[in-house]
């Protein structure tokens, strides 16, 4: 991969390999940690310069034309699909295996981000009922 002349572009990519064995050597996401999965992640995509994909889609431009618009618009969905890619392997890198299939298949970082808030979110029905139990469980004698 760094065969090429650029130091740089190889000592971040380096960099960037390193952050992701030190995520995977932490906490990952289960049922219960959300909250702070949730913020980890998101340094960790704002350090990688990826965090914009969780708040924005793009759509495939159209095949035809020819245009410097086309062209502007072209590489600018590729600029956007790579970071996406990159978002989308971080939040799954950073996942308990159990939960890799549930997530994997989702098209774009975005759609992977709010299904991960519906499931686990502070308001989602899951995390409501892990609370009624802790709770039923803190009062039971």
């Amino acid at each position: 991969m760094c065969a090429n002349n650029n130091i740089l572009f190889c000592a971040l990519y380096m960099a960037s390999k390193n952050i992701i064995v030190d995520l995977n050597k932490g906490e990952k996401l289960d049922s219960d940690n959300y909250d702070i999965w949730h913020r980890k992640v998101q340094y960790l995509l704002d350090e990688q310069e990826v965090l914009k994909t969780l708040r924005q889609s793009m759509d495939t431009p159209l095949e035809e034309g020819s245009g410097s618009q086309h062209r502007h618009d072209n590489e600018t969905y590729a600029k956007w699909a790579k970071k996406d890619h990159c978002a989308h392997f971080i939040m799954l890198s950073s996942m308990h295996n159990d939960l890799v299939s549930t997530f994997e298949d989702y098209k774009t970082a975005h759609e992977m981000c709010n299904a991960l808030k519906l499931k686990f979110g502070e308001t989602s029905a899951t995390r409501l009922h892990a609370l009624t139990l802790k709770l039923t469980l803190i009062r039971a004698p």
